[in-house]
């Protein structure tokens, strides 16, 4: 368990979408981190407002949206 808790760089305000043809998610702030050392981050759908949470290590894996 990390237990270190400053948030790694987190690209805040980037358009990004679920895999190559998935809706479209705006990134948020950074909420916790959790027991594996990865962050969970607050996403918000840009379609319908919808806001949600996302692991940081699968924000990282998604492409930005075009």
């Amino acid at each position: 368990m990390q237990t270190d808790s400053v948030p790694p760089p987190v690209p805040t305000g980037v358009i990004k979408t679920f895999g190559p043809f998935g809706p479209k998610y705006e990134v948020g702030q950074p909420l916790r981190q959790l027991d594996d050392g990865d962050w969970m981050v607050e996403i918000t759908m840009v379609e319908t407002g919808e806001k949600a949470r996302y692991h940081l290590t699968d924000i990282h894996d998604d492409p930005d949206a075009r």
